[in-house]
């Protein structure tokens, strides 16, 4: 008889060890449940705002490097509700701000009905980085002009997903000396503007607005190898337009020949 109950408390033990065991096992499943959960919610509402994660990385002059997509979405996440202004982007922008300017000006030239006014923008930069100044002016009339802050949205909400996606393959490499590449860029810019503004074709402002992005991208990512690229882009871009007009005026003088 002893020995029965001295053999029925230990498998007692072993069930509540086994009972004790199973609730802190679906206790410690339970907790580890509630914290993926609250990570995932996390991510989810981190993601809901569109702030992205820091992508900085060192640049080859030794200093933290921010990729321009974050930049954007710095820029989008602190806009006005209601209305910006040019001269609100570039003391966002501060020494960043030629860069990111010509971008969003050349992103805007691409759109029909907007073209000639952003190229004439354009222009502004383009000659104050050839005279070599930290960061672009423009006139006070200009620069406190209100925009519709919806127009920035729009425009931060199409590039960001596409930068980020070339900031893939775009980083800091090929390093230039900056104030020769500012002038170097802002001169090619111009010539590439004159086409946007001056194209009696309509859509044909689209591609020299793209090569200036292209650039843009390249001043601003310090890529040397791609500002190569999209400087051989903008020579063969002018190349075909110098060709076009040579040929409209040739075919204009020989029909002004024919009739006279």
């Amino acid at each position: 008889m002893y020995r029965e109950r001295v053999s029925a408390r230990p498998s007692t033990a072993q069930e509540f060890v086994r009972t004790n065991g199973t609730h802190e096992a679906a206790t410690g499943s339970s907790r580890l449940v509630g914290v993926m959960h609250n990570r995932v919610s996390a991510e989810a509402q981190h993601v809901t705002r569109g702030t992205p994660a820091p992508t900085s990385m060192p640049s080859p002059n030794g200093r933290t490097f921010t990729h321009t997509s974050v930049v954007l979405q710095r820029l989008y996440d602190g806009a006005p509700i209601d209305h910006f202004t040019l001269g609100w982007v570039m003391a966002s922008l501060r020494k960043r701000s030629f860069g990111m300017i010509m971008l969003l000006l050349a992103l805007a030239a691409v759109v029909p009905g907007v073209s000639i006014v952003a190229g004439l923008l354009l222009m502004i930069p383009a000659f104050q980085m050839i005279a070599g100044r930290s960061a672009p002016l423009f006139p006070r009339r200009i620069a406190n002009h209100q925009l519709p802050t919806r127009h920035l949205v729009a425009l931060v909400r199409r590039a960001v997903p596409l930068l980020r996606y070339l900031e893939k393959m775009i980083h800091p490499r090929w390093h230039t000396p900056l104030e020769t590449t500012k002038r170097l860029v802002g001169m090619v810019v111009i010539i590439l503007d004159a086409l946007i503004v001056l194209a009696p074709i309509p859509l044909i402002n689209v591609v020299p607005a793209l090569v200036i992005a292209l650039i843009s991208l390249a001043y601003l990512e310090e890529d040397g190898l791609l500002l190569v690229i999209a400087l051989l882009a903008a020579i063969t871009v002018l190349g075909v337009a110098s060709v076009a007009v040579w040929e409209t005026v040739r075919a204009v003088a020989i029909w002004a020949g024919a009739i006279l």
